[in-house]
């Protein structure tokens, strides 16, 4: 028999996925994917999982619908809008669901739970640094060379940009703070694997703008004469040629490794504290 958890949090995933759906937060396979992720966090994780998972998922959709208007001039350099899709969902999501399917061999460990909250605080840092970094007033600079470059550029770090990487990775650590399951952890530890996890979440954003300055695939579009993520055709309809970087190491590649760096600084920084 099925276990009542997993059945309402298949049921919890659907409904969660559905609405998202219909606000136009995510793409029909964004939603499907969402479902998956949701069916094993909610499932086999439980409520504390559950309420980390969507602390990300509604303030980094809340973000991204909020600013939608005011992003429209730096839109057209990102690969995708807004509205996420199944790539996007498992990049940023999926190192995080491995995680919570780790803690089903590990029930007494907190790793699992600190791994799977780094993750999220990675993904959260770098959405709203995205987010609200590119209505920063001041350009940007490049993390490859340091000059100066325009809002939305991959790579590019702004003091608007980290304080709001900072605060995202904080959100997520104060929540996973304060519905930490009961893996008989004292107060002071409790707030120390917050830390860890605001931390961890914070430098996974950094090798998320290193990846982006540095290796991952820039495209130039020959009408605009601007940078671009998207490929093979630009928001004017033009198709766009490889300007830098590695063709693979797409925006979603690069996202899934912020989110994998993170959960594995955590779990370093807990084997050298316990």
């Amino acid at each position: 028999m099925i276990p009542l958890q997993i059945i309402i949090g298949i049921l919890l995933a659907a409904l969660v996925a559905y609405v998202a759906y219909r606000l136009k937060t995510l793409s029909r396979s964004g939603a499907f994917a969402a479902f998956l992720l949701g069916a094993v966090v909610f499932g086999f994780g439980g409520l504390p999982w559950a309420i980390v998972l969507l602390t990300f998922f509604i303030t980094s959709s809340g973000l991204s619908r909020l600013l939608k208007q005011r992003k429209n001039k730096v839109e057209g350099q990102f690969a995708k809008g807004s509205r996420r899709d199944a790539w996007q969902v498992g990049a940023n999501g999926g190192v995080a669901g491995l995680a919570a399917l780790l803690g089903l061999f590990l029930p007494n460990s907190v790793v699992p739970w600190v791994m799977f909250a780094a993750a999220f605080a990675a993904a959260n840092a770098d959405t709203w640094a995205t987010e609200l970094g590119v209505l920063s007033r001041r350009w940007p600079r490049s993390t490859r060379n340091w000059q100066r470059v325009s809002p939305g550029t991959s790579g590019a770090i702004s003091p608007a940009g980290t304080l709001a990487a900072a605060g995202g990775a904080i959100l997520i650590a104060l929540t996973a703070w304060l519905v930490q399951p009961g893996i008989g952890n004292t107060a002071t530890e409790k707030f120390t694997l917050a830390l860890i996890i605001a931390i961890a979440g914070f430098a996974g954003s950094l090798v998320d703008s290193l990846l982006g300055a540095t290796v991952q695939s820039i495209y130039w579009c020959p009408s605009c004469q601007k940078e671009t993520e998207k490929h093979p055709l630009h928001s004017c309809g033009k198709e766009t040629t490889l300007l830098r970087g590695w063709q693979w190491m797409n925006n979603d590649v690069v996202n899934l490794l912020c989110t994998a760096s993170a959960a594995l600084l955590a779990y370093l920084i807990m084997i050298a504290l316990y």
